[in-house]
């Protein structure tokens, strides 16, 4: 691990810290880490408090390192529930970085939703839920808030999916995966669906959804 890289969440402040300035943001660390396409959700709080978040589930980028430009451009100016960041809040502002495995299919008995993140679909319904969230320490109160925030009746057949998350706070370089000692706590996350078009800013969402919250 090099000690010039301080981690993927002092990453995403850099780019945030780039657009502010309306400079390009900076190349990501060489580090193979960031040299792979990758979903992943960067969130913003201030002062301890929720100020944006944007994230994919499945890679909108060629590789991580402007996956998390992206979404850093998208957590500070395009979270619709929050004005465009301004560069005087970058006093008290903290963001982490989650970066997610590849969605895989499974059963309902193959779920932990301490480690890992869940998908439920019907159709062109689908709610997601991550992991390690305060208050969900079942897997039917899991897949309850999921079916719900996707409006999928629980007696209607629905497909279920499940994904890892690996969270970096700022000067974190190596995360650590939910489900282990080492994942911070959750913060509010926007996950987003599909890539935007090709000429959409950075972080542009397609479809959002609060991925920690009831619907």
């Amino acid at each position: 691990m090099s000690r010039q890289d301080p981690g993927p969440a002092s990453h995403a402040r850099s780019c945030i810290e780039a657009f502010l300035a309306r400079r390009s943001p900076p190349p990501a660390p060489r580090r193979p880490l960031y040299e792979n396409p990758a979903a992943c959700f960067v969130s913003l709080k201030r002062f301890g408090e929720l100020r944006g978040c944007i994230g994919t589930l499945t890679p909108a980028e060629a590789d991580l390192g402007r996956e998390i430009a992206r979404n850093a451009y998208g957590a500070a100016f395009g979270d619709p529930r929050f004005p465009p960041l301004a560069a005087d809040e970058l006093t008290g502002l903290t963001c982490s970085v989650d970066v997610l495995g590849s969605p895989e299919d499974c059963a309902l008995d193959d779920l932990d939703p301490a480690r890992y993140g869940v998908i439920v679909a019907a159709g062109r319904r689908r709610g997601v839920l991550l992991p390690d969230l305060p208050g969900v320490d079942s897997v039917d109160r899991q897949v309850g808030i999921a079916l719900q925030k996707a409006g999928i009746d629980p007696q209607e057949p629905f497909e279920v999916q499940r994904f890892t998350v690996r969270r970096f706070a700022e000067n974190d370089a190596l995360g650590g995966e939910c489900g282990s000692d080492r994942c911070a706590p959750p913060g509010c996350v926007v996950l987003e669906e599909g890539a935007a078009p090709d000429d959409a800013a950075p972080g542009e969402p397609a479809v959002t959804d609060e991925g920690d919250e009831p619907a």
